[in-house]
């Protein structure tokens, strides 16, 4: 947990938010797009399409509370997606995303769910390397 810590508050110093990025991995080791995709369509891990929807055919109830996730990677660049992972009320205090990668000062968080984050470093980056593939 100290680990993920600090890999976050390196992050954070090179946080631009006037820019709405955070521009650099947060990993030495780059994201699988497959891995991203299997936790953005798994209802455990993820739990994307509870609000989103995409392109997934074989997932037969998505979201409509957010944003399609087609076009993603055209939209926005790695950093800004990987920003809108780790900590989407930098960008919009009052957002219903949670925060994947950060653990602190949230409200409303489930025991099993306090003082951790959802996702771990390098499953924030497989996230990100597969919205980045995502085009149209």
């Amino acid at each position: 947990m100290k680990a993920l810590l600090a890999v976050l508050l390196a992050g954070w110093s090179t946080c631009n938010v006037a820019q709405q990025s955070l521009p650099h991995p947060l990993t030495g080791e780059r994201g699988d797009p497959a891995r991203g995709r299997a936790i953005v369509a798994d209802r455990q891990i993820g739990l994307c399409l509870l609000c989103h929807s995409g392109p997934f055919p074989e997932e037969r109830l998505q979201g409509d509370l957010a944003p399609d996730l087609r076009g993603a990677g055209t939209r926005w660049t790695e950093g800004q997606l990987r920003l809108r992972i780790v900590d989407p009320m930098r960008l919009n205090p009052a957002t219903m995303m949670p925060a994947y990668g950060r653990s602190d000062g949230l409200w409303r968080v489930a025991p099993a769910f306090r003082g951790r984050a959802l996702l771990t470093p390098q499953q924030v980056e497989d996230v990100v390397a597969f919205l980045a593939t995502l085009r149209d």
